[in-house]
């Protein structure tokens, strides 16, 4: 089978950001229904990737906020017994 010189390289994007614009053009490009179906499946492949991408991000984000936010209440439920 002959790979087509259009295809979808599949590369990490370069931060949560890139990877939600280039989500966004690959899904307004797919509801133009003027994509062949190769390149919808290539470009529904590229989404895929991009959206495990972007939560796997999010997830980072979410662990990293919860770490700051468990520090946080250590600190301040902890009273000091010479403020009493």
């Amino acid at each position: 089978m002959a790979k087509s010189s259009k295809q979808v390289v599949s590369t990490q994007p370069e931060s949560f950001e890139a990877a939600s614009d280039e989500l966004e053009k690959i899904v307004l490009a797919m509801e133009t229904g003027q994509m062949s179906l190769e390149a919808s499946l290539s470009a529904y492949q590229r989404g895929v990737e991009l959206l495990q991408y972007c939560q796997s991000k999010l997830q980072d984000a979410q662990q990293q906020v919860k770490i700051l936010e468990a520090d946080m209440l250590k600190n301040f439920t902890k009273p000091d017994p010479d403020d009493r």
